[in-house]
Protein backbone atom coordinates (compact mmCIF):
# COMPACT_ATOMS: atom_id res chain seq x y z
CA UNK A 1 0.00 0.00 0.00
CA UNK A 2 1.54 2.83 -1.09
CA UNK A 3 1.38 6.19 1.51
CA UNK A 4 0.60 8.23 -1.96
CA UNK A 5 -2.45 6.59 -3.30
CA UNK A 6 -5.97 8.00 -2.27
CA UNK A 7 -7.53 5.35 0.40
CA UNK A 8 -11.56 4.71 0.18
CA UNK A 9 -13.29 7.00 2.69
CA UNK A 10 -14.19 5.73 5.55
CA UNK A 11 -17.38 6.37 7.26
CA UNK A 12 -16.17 7.47 10.90
CA UNK A 13 -19.57 7.04 13.86
CA UNK A 14 -19.87 10.67 15.77
CA UNK A 15 -16.62 11.43 17.70
CA UNK A 16 -18.64 12.03 21.47
CA UNK A 17 -19.92 8.32 20.40
CA UNK A 18 -16.38 6.89 19.36
CA UNK A 19 -15.01 8.94 22.56
CA UNK A 20 -17.78 6.81 25.01
CA UNK A 21 -16.60 3.79 23.05
CA UNK A 22 -11.97 4.89 23.99
CA UNK A 23 -13.59 5.29 27.59
CA UNK A 24 -15.30 1.79 27.85
CA UNK A 25 -12.35 -0.19 26.62
CA UNK A 26 -11.11 -2.28 29.23
CA UNK A 27 -7.29 -1.12 28.96
CA UNK A 28 -8.10 2.49 29.47
CA UNK A 29 -10.73 2.26 31.94
CA UNK A 30 -8.29 0.29 33.90
CA UNK A 31 -5.59 2.66 33.51
CA UNK A 32 -8.21 5.47 33.89
CA UNK A 33 -9.54 4.11 37.34
CA UNK A 34 -5.61 2.98 38.25
CA UNK A 35 -4.57 6.99 37.92
CA UNK A 36 -7.67 7.65 40.53
CA UNK A 37 -6.51 5.47 43.12
CA UNK A 38 -2.78 6.48 43.15
CA UNK A 39 -2.36 8.87 45.88
CA UNK A 40 0.71 9.77 47.64
CA UNK A 41 1.60 6.33 49.09
CA UNK A 42 2.17 5.14 45.73
CA UNK A 43 5.31 4.05 44.61
CA UNK A 44 7.13 3.09 41.40
CA UNK A 45 10.16 1.41 40.19
CA UNK A 46 13.03 2.41 38.32
CA UNK A 47 11.52 2.06 35.14
CA UNK A 48 7.54 3.37 36.54
CA UNK A 49 6.03 0.56 36.94
CA UNK A 50 4.35 -0.12 40.42
CA UNK A 51 6.84 -1.21 42.96
CA UNK A 52 5.80 -5.40 43.26
CA UNK A 53 4.18 -5.41 46.89
CA UNK A 54 1.44 -2.58 45.24
CA UNK A 55 0.35 -4.39 42.69
CA UNK A 56 -2.29 -7.22 44.47
CA UNK A 57 -3.74 -3.50 45.61
CA UNK A 58 -4.10 -2.27 42.35
CA UNK A 59 -5.23 -5.64 40.99
CA UNK A 60 -8.05 -5.83 43.85
CA UNK A 61 -8.85 -1.84 42.80
CA UNK A 62 -9.68 -3.29 39.34
CA UNK A 63 -11.44 -6.33 40.68
CA UNK A 64 -8.64 -8.78 38.82
CA UNK A 65 -8.35 -12.03 40.63
CA UNK A 66 -6.12 -15.42 39.90
CA UNK A 67 -3.05 -16.03 39.12
CA UNK A 68 -2.71 -13.22 35.80
CA UNK A 69 -4.26 -10.50 38.16
CA UNK A 70 -0.72 -8.88 39.23
CA UNK A 71 0.48 -8.98 35.50
CA UNK A 72 -3.00 -7.13 34.18
CA UNK A 73 -2.48 -4.55 36.81
CA UNK A 74 0.82 -3.65 36.33
CA UNK A 75 -0.14 -3.65 32.67
CA UNK A 76 -2.91 -1.22 33.11
CA UNK A 77 -0.88 1.20 35.81
CA UNK A 78 2.20 1.13 32.79
CA UNK A 79 -0.41 2.84 30.26
CA UNK A 80 -1.79 5.21 32.56
CA UNK A 81 1.72 6.43 32.80
CA UNK A 82 2.18 6.09 28.57
CA UNK A 83 -0.96 7.95 28.37
CA UNK A 84 0.03 11.53 31.02
CA UNK A 85 -2.90 9.70 33.25
CA UNK A 86 -0.37 9.74 35.99
CA UNK A 87 2.86 11.50 36.20
CA UNK A 88 6.18 10.31 38.12
CA UNK A 89 6.63 13.40 40.41
CA UNK A 90 10.08 12.04 41.77
CA UNK A 91 11.94 9.57 40.04
CA UNK A 92 14.42 9.27 42.98
CA UNK A 93 11.60 8.48 45.82
CA UNK A 94 9.34 6.91 42.91
CA UNK A 95 6.35 8.96 43.51
CA UNK A 96 3.29 9.98 41.66
CA UNK A 97 0.69 12.08 41.15
CA UNK A 98 -2.54 12.76 38.85
CA UNK A 99 -1.12 13.57 35.19
CA UNK A 100 -2.88 16.67 33.64
CA UNK A 101 -4.63 14.23 31.04
CA UNK A 102 -6.40 12.65 33.69
CA UNK A 103 -9.20 15.57 33.70
CA UNK A 104 -9.53 15.05 30.07
CA UNK A 105 -11.54 11.94 30.39
CA UNK A 106 -13.89 13.25 32.07
CA UNK A 107 -13.46 17.09 31.40
CA UNK A 108 -12.49 16.94 28.24
CA UNK A 109 -13.91 17.30 24.65
CA UNK A 110 -14.23 13.79 22.86
CA UNK A 111 -11.59 14.56 20.80
CA UNK A 112 -9.71 15.03 23.46
CA UNK A 113 -10.51 11.55 25.12
CA UNK A 114 -9.62 10.06 21.65
CA UNK A 115 -6.42 11.79 22.00
CA UNK A 116 -5.14 9.96 25.17
CA UNK A 117 -7.17 6.62 23.74
CA UNK A 118 -4.73 6.82 20.38
CA UNK A 119 -2.02 7.10 22.84
CA UNK A 120 -3.12 4.00 24.88
CA UNK A 121 -3.54 2.04 21.22
CA UNK A 122 0.20 2.84 20.16
CA UNK A 123 1.37 1.32 23.80
CA UNK A 124 -0.63 -1.79 22.85
CA UNK A 125 0.53 -1.72 19.39
CA UNK A 126 4.03 -1.45 20.57
CA UNK A 127 3.30 -4.58 23.06
CA UNK A 128 1.66 -6.50 19.95
CA UNK A 129 5.00 -6.50 18.38
CA UNK A 130 6.66 -7.96 21.27
CA UNK A 131 7.52 -11.71 21.41
CA UNK A 132 6.18 -13.65 24.03
CA UNK A 133 7.64 -12.48 27.57
CA UNK A 134 9.07 -16.21 28.09
CA UNK A 135 10.41 -16.36 24.64
CA UNK A 136 12.30 -13.23 26.04
CA UNK A 137 13.80 -14.44 29.23
CA UNK A 138 15.19 -17.78 27.71
CA UNK A 139 16.79 -15.39 24.98
CA UNK A 140 18.39 -13.11 28.19
CA UNK A 141 22.03 -12.98 27.77
CA UNK A 142 24.65 -13.85 30.91
CA UNK A 143 24.99 -9.80 30.87
CA UNK A 144 21.35 -9.72 31.05
CA UNK A 145 20.73 -8.55 27.90
CA UNK A 146 18.53 -9.64 25.60
CA UNK A 147 19.83 -11.98 22.38
CA UNK A 148 17.51 -10.92 19.72
CA UNK A 149 19.28 -13.32 17.54
CA UNK A 150 18.39 -16.46 19.60
CA UNK A 151 14.92 -15.36 19.03
CA UNK A 152 14.89 -14.96 15.53
CA UNK A 153 12.73 -11.62 15.72
CA UNK A 154 13.22 -8.57 14.63
CA UNK A 155 11.42 -5.92 16.09
CA UNK A 156 11.11 -3.47 12.57
CA UNK A 157 9.83 -6.39 10.87
CA UNK A 158 7.36 -7.72 13.36
CA UNK A 159 6.28 -4.11 13.52
CA UNK A 160 5.83 -3.66 9.62
CA UNK A 161 3.96 -7.10 9.44
CA UNK A 162 1.10 -5.90 12.03
CA UNK A 163 1.17 -2.81 10.02
CA UNK A 164 0.46 -4.55 7.05
CA UNK A 165 -2.16 -6.51 8.25
CA UNK A 166 -4.19 -3.44 10.08
CA UNK A 167 -3.66 -2.17 6.21
CA UNK A 168 -5.21 -4.75 4.67
CA UNK A 169 -7.84 -4.81 7.35
CA UNK A 170 -8.55 -1.33 6.92
CA UNK A 171 -8.94 -1.85 3.17
CA UNK A 172 -11.26 -4.52 3.68
CA UNK A 173 -13.43 -2.39 6.01
CA UNK A 174 -13.89 0.48 3.98
CA UNK A 175 -13.71 -1.08 0.57
CA UNK A 176 -17.11 -1.11 -1.50
CA UNK A 177 -15.89 -4.79 -2.29
CA UNK A 178 -14.54 -5.64 0.97
CA UNK A 179 -16.96 -7.26 3.66
CA UNK A 180 -17.44 -4.01 5.37
CA UNK A 181 -18.34 -4.48 9.45
CA UNK A 182 -18.75 -8.91 8.77
CA UNK A 183 -16.13 -10.34 10.12
CA UNK A 184 -12.72 -11.43 8.44
CA UNK A 185 -11.68 -14.99 8.98
CA UNK A 186 -7.96 -14.92 9.94
CA UNK A 187 -6.35 -16.94 7.59
CA UNK A 188 -7.82 -14.92 4.63
CA UNK A 189 -6.40 -11.88 6.38
CA UNK A 190 -3.04 -13.61 7.04
CA UNK A 191 -2.68 -14.81 3.80
CA UNK A 192 -2.92 -11.80 2.37
CA UNK A 193 0.08 -10.20 3.54
CA UNK A 194 1.74 -13.57 2.81
CA UNK A 195 0.31 -15.12 -0.70
CA UNK A 196 1.85 -12.86 -3.31
CA UNK A 197 -0.92 -11.30 -5.54
CA UNK A 198 0.16 -13.14 -8.80
CA UNK A 199 0.39 -16.65 -7.43
CA UNK A 200 -1.77 -19.09 -8.61
CA UNK A 201 -1.65 -22.17 -5.59
CA UNK A 202 0.17 -21.61 -2.73
CA UNK A 203 3.38 -23.73 -2.62
CA UNK A 204 3.36 -25.86 1.14
CA UNK A 205 6.03 -23.44 2.01
CA UNK A 206 3.54 -20.34 1.32
CA UNK A 207 1.14 -22.36 3.12
CA UNK A 208 3.52 -22.96 6.21
CA UNK A 209 4.09 -19.49 6.14
CA UNK A 210 0.50 -18.31 6.42
CA UNK A 211 -0.12 -20.44 9.26
CA UNK A 212 2.52 -19.43 11.24
CA UNK A 213 1.70 -16.04 10.33
CA UNK A 214 -1.98 -17.24 11.95
CA UNK A 215 -0.69 -17.85 15.28
CA UNK A 216 1.38 -14.62 15.29
CA UNK A 217 -2.33 -12.81 15.01
CA UNK A 218 -4.01 -15.10 17.33
CA UNK A 219 -1.84 -13.45 20.05
CA UNK A 220 -1.87 -10.21 18.96
CA UNK A 221 -5.48 -9.73 18.32
CA UNK A 222 -5.96 -11.09 21.46
CA UNK A 223 -4.10 -8.20 23.17
CA UNK A 224 -5.71 -5.66 20.52
CA UNK A 225 -9.41 -6.39 21.32
CA UNK A 226 -9.00 -5.01 25.37
CA UNK A 227 -8.13 -1.66 23.95
CA UNK A 228 -11.16 -1.94 21.93
CA UNK A 229 -9.76 -1.98 18.25
CA UNK A 230 -11.50 -5.56 17.14
CA UNK A 231 -13.89 -7.49 17.95
CA UNK A 232 -11.90 -10.97 17.61
CA UNK A 233 -12.94 -14.74 18.20
CA UNK A 234 -9.46 -16.81 18.35
CA UNK A 235 -8.27 -19.88 16.59
CA UNK A 236 -10.31 -23.02 18.29
CA UNK A 237 -7.67 -24.24 20.58
CA UNK A 238 -8.31 -27.68 19.79
CA UNK A 239 -6.86 -26.69 16.44
CA UNK A 240 -3.58 -26.17 18.51
CA UNK A 241 -3.71 -29.71 20.42
CA UNK A 242 -0.99 -32.41 19.77
CA UNK A 243 -2.02 -34.77 16.81
CA UNK A 244 -2.18 -37.98 19.48
CA UNK A 245 -4.83 -35.76 21.59
CA UNK A 246 -8.08 -36.53 21.29
CA UNK A 247 -10.69 -33.34 21.10
CA UNK A 248 -12.78 -32.36 24.22
CA UNK A 249 -16.08 -32.69 21.50
CA UNK A 250 -17.04 -33.18 17.92
CA UNK A 251 -15.83 -30.07 15.62
CA UNK A 252 -16.55 -29.46 12.59
CA UNK A 253 -13.60 -29.29 9.76
CA UNK A 254 -15.49 -26.97 6.80
CA UNK A 255 -16.21 -24.07 9.92
CA UNK A 256 -14.08 -21.45 9.36
CA UNK A 257 -14.67 -19.16 11.94
CA UNK A 258 -12.59 -21.88 13.79
CA UNK A 259 -9.63 -20.46 12.49
CA UNK A 260 -10.36 -16.81 13.92
CA UNK A 261 -12.35 -14.40 12.94
CA UNK A 262 -11.57 -10.66 13.41
CA UNK A 263 -13.50 -7.56 12.56
CA UNK A 264 -12.44 -3.66 13.12
CA UNK A 265 -14.60 -1.62 15.64
CA UNK A 266 -15.74 1.71 14.65
CA UNK A 267 -13.50 3.01 17.15
CA UNK A 268 -10.74 1.31 15.73
CA UNK A 269 -11.44 1.98 11.84
CA UNK A 270 -11.32 5.17 13.73
CA UNK A 271 -7.77 5.11 15.66
CA UNK A 272 -6.32 3.16 12.04
CA UNK A 273 -7.15 6.19 10.20
CA UNK A 274 -5.34 8.43 12.45
CA UNK A 275 -2.68 5.96 12.30
CA UNK A 276 -2.15 5.83 8.42
CA UNK A 277 -2.89 10.10 8.11
CA UNK A 278 -0.03 10.29 10.54
CA UNK A 279 2.26 8.15 7.97
CA UNK A 280 1.40 10.55 4.97
CA UNK A 281 -1.67 8.32 3.63
CA UNK A 282 -4.55 10.22 1.71
CA UNK A 283 -7.14 8.32 3.85
CA UNK A 284 -10.36 10.62 3.46
CA UNK A 285 -13.76 10.37 5.85
CA UNK A 286 -17.06 11.10 4.43
CA UNK A 287 -18.12 14.30 5.59
CA UNK A 288 -14.73 15.67 4.81
CA UNK A 289 -15.95 17.61 1.94
CA UNK A 290 -19.26 18.85 3.11
CA UNK A 291 -18.28 22.48 4.18
CA UNK A 292 -16.05 22.80 0.89
CA UNK A 293 -17.10 24.61 -2.19
CA UNK A 294 -18.29 22.74 -5.50
CA UNK A 295 -15.03 22.10 -6.91
CA UNK A 296 -13.32 20.64 -3.86
CA UNK A 297 -16.59 17.85 -4.06
CA UNK A 298 -16.69 17.06 -7.46
CA UNK A 299 -12.58 16.94 -7.59
CA UNK A 300 -12.51 14.84 -4.06
CA UNK A 301 -15.38 12.46 -4.74
CA UNK A 302 -13.75 11.55 -7.97
CA UNK A 303 -11.64 8.99 -7.10
CA UNK A 304 -14.84 7.13 -4.28
CA UNK A 305 -16.53 4.56 -4.80
CA UNK A 306 -20.14 5.25 -5.96
CA UNK A 307 -21.94 4.31 -2.66
CA UNK A 308 -19.12 6.33 -1.23
CA UNK A 309 -19.53 9.01 -3.59
CA UNK A 310 -23.37 9.33 -3.00
CA UNK A 311 -22.54 9.48 1.05
CA UNK A 312 -20.57 12.29 0.74
CA UNK A 313 -22.71 14.21 -1.85
CA UNK A 314 -25.63 14.20 -0.14
CA UNK A 315 -23.93 15.64 3.20
CA UNK A 316 -22.53 18.63 1.36
CA UNK A 317 -26.14 18.86 -0.09
CA UNK A 318 -27.82 19.01 2.91
CA UNK A 319 -25.83 22.66 3.89
CA UNK A 320 -27.08 24.02 0.52
CA UNK A 321 -30.24 24.88 -0.91
CA UNK A 322 -31.26 22.94 -4.20
CA UNK A 323 -31.10 26.37 -6.39
CA UNK A 324 -27.91 27.53 -5.11
CA UNK A 325 -26.14 23.98 -4.69
CA UNK A 326 -26.95 23.46 -8.50
CA UNK A 327 -25.89 26.79 -9.77
CA UNK A 328 -22.46 25.80 -7.40
CA UNK A 329 -22.44 22.49 -9.00
CA UNK A 330 -22.79 23.37 -12.60
CA UNK A 331 -19.66 26.37 -12.24
CA UNK A 332 -17.71 23.54 -11.30
CA UNK A 333 -18.37 21.38 -13.56
CA UNK A 334 -16.88 23.52 -16.50
CA UNK A 335 -13.45 23.03 -18.05
CA UNK A 336 -11.20 21.45 -20.70
CA UNK A 337 -8.82 19.73 -18.51
CA UNK A 338 -8.51 15.96 -18.54
CA UNK A 339 -10.04 15.83 -15.13
CA UNK A 340 -13.65 17.51 -16.45
CA UNK A 341 -15.77 14.61 -17.68
CA UNK A 342 -15.33 13.03 -14.14
CA UNK A 343 -16.18 16.43 -12.82
CA UNK A 344 -19.28 16.41 -14.98
CA UNK A 345 -20.06 12.83 -14.25
CA UNK A 346 -20.13 13.24 -10.58
CA UNK A 347 -21.62 16.99 -11.10
CA UNK A 348 -24.85 14.96 -13.10
CA UNK A 349 -24.64 12.42 -10.21
CA UNK A 350 -24.85 14.52 -7.61
CA UNK A 351 -27.87 16.82 -9.54
CA UNK A 352 -29.90 13.42 -9.48
CA UNK A 353 -30.67 14.21 -5.74
CA UNK A 354 -31.48 17.88 -5.88
CA UNK A 355 -35.43 18.57 -6.70
CA UNK A 356 -37.16 20.46 -9.01
CA UNK A 357 -36.44 23.59 -7.25
CA UNK A 358 -33.41 23.45 -8.87
CA UNK A 359 -34.76 23.51 -12.47
CA UNK A 360 -34.03 27.85 -12.99
CA UNK A 361 -30.66 26.97 -12.81
CA UNK A 362 -30.43 24.04 -15.37
CA UNK A 363 -32.09 26.35 -17.70
CA UNK A 364 -29.69 28.95 -17.20
CA UNK A 365 -26.80 26.13 -18.77
CA UNK A 366 -29.41 24.78 -21.49
CA UNK A 367 -27.26 26.03 -24.56
CA UNK A 368 -23.95 25.69 -22.99
CA UNK A 369 -21.43 23.68 -25.47
CA UNK A 370 -20.32 21.34 -21.87
CA UNK A 371 -23.44 21.43 -19.69
CA UNK A 372 -26.10 21.72 -22.13
CA UNK A 373 -26.65 18.16 -23.00
CA UNK A 374 -26.45 16.76 -19.30
CA UNK A 375 -29.00 20.54 -18.32
CA UNK A 376 -31.08 18.72 -20.99
CA UNK A 377 -31.25 15.41 -19.60
CA UNK A 378 -31.82 16.29 -15.92
CA UNK A 379 -35.12 18.41 -17.41
CA UNK A 380 -36.48 15.73 -19.31
CA UNK A 381 -35.99 13.43 -16.22
CA UNK A 382 -37.32 15.65 -14.17
CA UNK A 383 -40.92 16.21 -16.27
CA UNK A 384 -39.70 19.93 -17.03
CA UNK A 385 -41.58 21.69 -19.71
CA UNK A 386 -40.61 23.05 -23.82
CA UNK A 387 -37.37 21.04 -23.24
CA UNK A 388 -36.01 21.77 -26.47
CA UNK A 389 -34.45 18.68 -28.88
CA UNK A 390 -30.29 18.74 -28.31
CA UNK A 391 -28.37 19.52 -31.55
CA UNK A 392 -26.39 16.40 -32.62
CA UNK A 393 -23.00 17.96 -32.46
CA UNK A 394 -24.29 18.88 -28.85
CA UNK A 395 -25.43 15.18 -28.43
CA UNK A 396 -22.02 13.87 -29.84
CA UNK A 397 -20.13 15.85 -27.52
CA UNK A 398 -21.91 14.38 -24.73
CA UNK A 399 -21.32 10.74 -25.71
CA UNK A 400 -17.69 11.79 -26.01
CA UNK A 401 -17.60 13.08 -22.27
CA UNK A 402 -19.83 10.48 -20.54
CA UNK A 403 -17.24 7.63 -21.94
CA UNK A 404 -14.28 9.85 -21.37
CA UNK A 405 -15.69 9.86 -17.83
CA UNK A 406 -16.61 6.33 -17.52
CA UNK A 407 -12.97 5.28 -18.23
CA UNK A 408 -11.28 7.64 -15.92
CA UNK A 409 -13.97 6.57 -13.13
CA UNK A 410 -14.00 2.44 -14.22
CA UNK A 411 -11.08 1.79 -16.90
CA UNK A 412 -11.76 -0.77 -19.19
CA UNK A 413 -14.92 -2.24 -17.29
CA UNK A 414 -17.77 -4.34 -18.44
CA UNK A 415 -20.42 -1.78 -18.26
CA UNK A 416 -18.20 0.11 -20.31
CA UNK A 417 -17.98 -1.94 -22.67
CA UNK A 418 -21.25 -2.61 -22.85
CA UNK A 419 -22.33 1.20 -23.45
CA UNK A 420 -19.24 0.89 -26.41
CA UNK A 421 -21.08 -1.71 -28.34
CA UNK A 422 -24.67 -0.08 -27.45
CA UNK A 423 -23.40 3.29 -29.25
CA UNK A 424 -21.52 1.89 -32.06
CA UNK A 425 -25.09 -0.08 -32.88
CA UNK A 426 -27.88 2.50 -32.23
CA UNK A 427 -26.08 5.05 -34.43
CA UNK A 428 -25.12 3.64 -37.78
CA UNK A 429 -22.26 6.15 -39.71
CA UNK A 430 -21.24 7.11 -36.25
CA UNK A 431 -17.30 6.83 -36.46
CA UNK A 432 -17.74 8.86 -39.60
CA UNK A 433 -19.44 11.52 -37.32
CA UNK A 434 -17.99 11.54 -34.12
CA UNK A 435 -14.31 11.88 -35.19
CA UNK A 436 -14.85 15.51 -36.01
CA UNK A 437 -16.29 16.24 -31.94
CA UNK A 438 -14.42 19.38 -30.92
CA UNK A 439 -13.73 17.46 -27.91
CA UNK A 440 -10.31 17.05 -25.93
CA UNK A 441 -10.83 13.47 -25.30
CA UNK A 442 -12.12 12.68 -28.76
CA UNK A 443 -8.98 10.84 -29.87
CA UNK A 444 -8.94 8.79 -26.73
CA UNK A 445 -11.90 8.17 -26.34
CA UNK A 446 -12.23 6.68 -29.99
CA UNK A 447 -8.67 4.50 -29.29
CA UNK A 448 -10.43 2.85 -26.22
CA UNK A 449 -13.65 1.92 -28.43
CA UNK A 450 -11.40 0.10 -30.54
CA UNK A 451 -9.75 -1.93 -27.75
CA UNK A 452 -13.12 -2.66 -26.17
CA UNK A 453 -15.53 -3.36 -29.30
CA UNK A 454 -15.36 -7.48 -29.63
CA UNK A 455 -16.09 -6.94 -33.31
CA UNK A 456 -12.85 -6.75 -35.06
CA UNK A 457 -14.18 -4.88 -38.35
CA UNK A 458 -15.71 -1.87 -35.88
CA UNK A 459 -12.92 -1.55 -33.80
CA UNK A 460 -11.32 -1.06 -36.87
CA UNK A 461 -13.49 1.82 -38.39
CA UNK A 462 -13.09 3.22 -34.49
CA UNK A 463 -8.96 2.71 -34.69
CA UNK A 464 -9.14 4.48 -37.90
CA UNK A 465 -11.59 7.17 -36.39
CA UNK A 466 -9.57 7.76 -33.19
CA UNK A 467 -6.32 8.45 -35.86
CA UNK A 468 -8.34 11.57 -37.57
CA UNK A 469 -9.51 12.86 -34.21
CA UNK A 470 -5.89 13.31 -33.46
CA UNK A 471 -4.90 14.53 -36.63
CA UNK A 472 -7.42 17.20 -36.56
CA UNK A 473 -5.98 18.20 -33.36
CA UNK A 474 -2.89 18.53 -34.50
CA UNK A 475 -1.82 15.45 -32.61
Amino acid sequence: MSDSSTLPPARLRPEAELARDALSAPVLARAARLARWAGPGTRVDAGGGLVEEQLPAAAEQLGLSGDDAAAYASEAWRIAVDTGLVEITDEEAGTVAAGEDLALLTGGSPQDVLGVWLTALEAVLADASVPDLDDLVDAMAEGGEVDLSSLDWDPDAESEFLDGVLGNLYLLTVGEDGPGDAPVPLPALAASVIVPSDMGEPSNEVLEQVSDAMMRLDDQFRLLEPVGLVEYQPVDEALMADADEEPAAPVDEADVTRYGMVRLTPLGLYGLRARLLDAGFEAPAVGDLADKGADALLDGTAPFPPAAAHAETELWLAGRSPLDAARELLAAARGSDPGAPLRRLRCQQALSLVGAEAEPALREVIDDAELGGLARVWLTEHGARDVPAPPQEMVFWLTIDTVAAQLAAEGNSEELRALVEGLARQHSGFFDTVWRVEHPATPDVLEAMGRLHPDKKVAKEARKAAFKARSQQGG
